[in-house]
């Protein structure tokens, strides 16, 4: 009898969804996953196609155009996304964006921002990181300069931006009192469409998610009205940040575990094909004893994402907690795939193969989202 994956957060509805979610992937990403891969950037129409089934923006309220459910559907996109290794459409940072809109934006901002977000005619980004500049916010350099009429001012730039080519919206964190420390971070809303002093610098050459279009951005003196301010109050940034990273950390758990899975089966249905010495390595001990342990690391943490995903969707998911399952699935997806590449030999090594993929893509898991020794430090506080 296989071994049993099963999501404790499913039910029949979810996974009638997942059906659609799974005929959207096979028949609009997979089949251009490779050209999308060598142009840097899967192009807009994947999204709109995205949008016009209601596959994105699933966990927004349907007032501001979203679909109306929770996590859990936003969770089954993702998932089948990963298992698949297809890295190159990054709904979860277009959905984060969508949530700083719902939990932090005025009553306008949303109405303007997330229908269009919905249905896929703007691509969202956040611009958090700079030059100098990482997993440090407080070191941001940026500068928003108010102006006597409210307005400001953009001057600063931005790299390894996550659907930065593509963004029609993006959320800039920059000072607006660069005296008062975290105190002095704001969020402004630039919408990139004619936008004079907005610049997309080079589509960056990463290791992995080669379909993942990763930029950088330039804001020389970029004006934007004073409505463009989140949340419509100044110095607030940083705690708008905060408080939604439990939600962006468990998005990296629950990529993780399913990238884990698709390894795991993409692996098992090779070495039950692979023949040496006369049979298929599949009935060698070794085989089976590594099969065994990462489908034991495997069922462990579905049952540790499983009840972060129910927690998040209850409200009373932890910072700590969140930073656990982003630290424990990364650490244990990049010693999965590795191992799962071994199984595969010198064919494991070949990016036509899937599990190659995967490897080169997994490696950011541990640095994005906060680094992974930002989590211990994070999770060490409550102790």
């Amino acid at each position: 009898m296989p071994i049993d994956f099963r999501r404790s957060w499913s039910d029949e509805e979810l996974e009638l969804y997942r059906d659609n979610v799974v005929r959207f992937v096979e028949t609009e990403v997979v089949p251009h996953d490779e050209e999308a891969r060598k142009r840097g950037h899967v192009g807009h129409e994947v999204w709109r196609k995205a949008g016009a089934l209601g596959l994105l923006c699933s966990d927004i309220p349907e007032a501001y155009g979203g679909a109306g459910g929770d996590f859990r559907h936003e969770a089954v996109f993702y998932e089948e996304k990963a298992r698949r290794a297809l890295s190159g459409m990054a709904s979860s940072v277009h959905t984060i964006v969508a949530h700083y809109f719902l939990n932090h934006g005025t009553e306008e901002q949303k109405q303007r921002y997330l229908p269009r977000m919905a249905r896929g005619e703007l691509v969202g980004a956040i611009a958090m990181t700079e030059p100098g500049a990482g997993s440090d916010l407080q070191g941001v350099r940026t500068r928003a300069e108010k102006q006597p009429d409210g307005s400001y001012r953009i001057r600063g730039s931005k790299t390894f931006i996550t659907n930065g080519f593509l963004a029609g919206v993006v959320l800039v964190v920059a000072k607006t009192d660069p005296t008062q420390g975290a105190k002095g971070t704001s969020i402004l809303i630039v919408e990139t469409e004619g936008c004079e002093g907005y610049r997309v610098g080079r589509v960056l050459d990463k290791i992995g998610m080669k379909a993942q279009d990763t930029s950088e951005l330039f804001f020389d003196d970029v004006h934007v009205p004073a409505d463009a301010l989140l949340g419509g109050q100044e110095g607030q940034g940083f705690f708008q940040l905060m408080s939604d990273l439990p939600y962006e950390r468990t998005i990296i758990g629950v990529n993780a575990l399913a990238t884990m899975e698709g390894a795991y089966q993409a692996t098992l249905d090779y070495v039950r094909d692979r023949k040496a010495f006369g049979k298929p390595i599949a009935e060698f001990q070794n085989t089976k004893f590594k099969l065994a342990e990462i489908a034991t690391q495997i069922k462990v943490g579905r049952a540790f994402i499983d009840r972060c995903v129910e927690d998040l969707v209850a409200g009373r998911l932890d910072t700590a907690t969140a930073s656990m399952a982003k630290l424990w699935a990364s650490e244990t997806q990049g010693r999965v795939v590795d191992e799962c590449l071994q199984l595969f030999g010198g064919y494991g090594f070949m990016t036509e193969y899937m599990v190659a993929r995967m490897y080169a893509d997994g490696r950011v898991q541990r640095i994005y989202g906060g680094t992974n020794e930002i989590m211990k430090e994070v999770i060490s506080r409550a102790l």
